[in-house]
C-alpha cells in the first residue's frame, strides 16, 4: 500500500470520533474474516498488557505462542500503540474480574 493512501486512511480513522461510525467504517473496509482477525489481535494485546500469561492467552484465544510473541513484540516496538492499549486496559479491562497480573519479568 502506498504511504499516501495509508496516511489518508489514518486521517479518516483519526477524524472518526463515534464508535458506531468507526465500526461502520471497519465493516465497510474489512471482510468479516479480517474484522475477526483484527478483533482477535486487539484482544491479544489487551490481555498481554493486562499481565495475563502467554500460555493462558493461547488457551483462552486458541492461538499459537508465535502469534502472541508477535503481539508482544509490537507492543515493545511501537510506543504510541503501547500507550493506546495501556490506556484502554487501565480504563476498561482492569475493572473486570479475571486473572491477576503475572509475576516476574514484565513483557
Amino acid at each position: 500500500m502506498s504511504k499516501e493512501a495509508l496516511n489518508e486512511l489514518a486521517a479518516v480513522l483519526a477524524d472518526t470520533r463515534a464508535p458506531s461510525a468507526m465500526r461502520a467504517l471497519l465493516e465497510a473496509l474489512l471482510t468479516p474474516r479480517e474484522r475477526t482477525r483484527l478483533a482477535l489481535r486487539w484482544r491479544l494485546v489487551c490481555l498481554l498488557t493486562a499481565g495475563v500469561h502467554q500460555r493462558s492467552i493461547a488457551g483462552q484465544l486458541g492461538i499459537s505462542l508465535c502469534n502472541i510473541t508477535r503481539g508482544s513484540r509490537e507492543l515493545k516496538r511501537r510506543s504510541v500503540f503501547r500507550q493506546k492499549v495501556s490506556q484502554f486496559v487501565r480504563g476498561h479491562l482492569k475493572s473486570k474480574p479475571g486473572p491477576g497480573p503475572r509475576k516476574g519479568k514484565h513483557k
